[in-house]
């Protein structure tokens, strides 16, 4: 079964890469992004090594849980804030 990978935005289609908007600031949608374009770009005659591949897609999950973590924990943050807020009224 053939997957089909398709472009996260429209804003690559130039062919240049985007830059972030902050200097060296690298989150989720640009690796995706980045991973997309090797994908798209390698060699089918020389693809990419299979351990190689694996490592990027488990850095993908390291960064996908940091993600996740860094929300849970402002999450977290806000409802202690909210709680501390609602004691000191009392």
């Amino acid at each position: 079964m053939a997957t089909v990978i398709t472009p996260l935005s429209s804003a690559g289609q130039s062919g240049a890469a985007t830059p972030p908007s902050l200097a060296g600031a690298v989150d989720k949608n640009m690796f995706l992004r980045l991973l997309v374009a090797q994908l798209r770009h390698q060699d089918p005659m020389k693809p990419t090594d299979g351990m190689q591949f694996v490592s990027e897609l488990a850095q993908f999950q390291q960064l996908e849980q940091a993600v996740n973590s860094g929300q849970d924990l402002a999450a977290i943050r806000a409802d202690l804030d909210l709680l501390a807020a609602s004691l000191s009224k009392s």
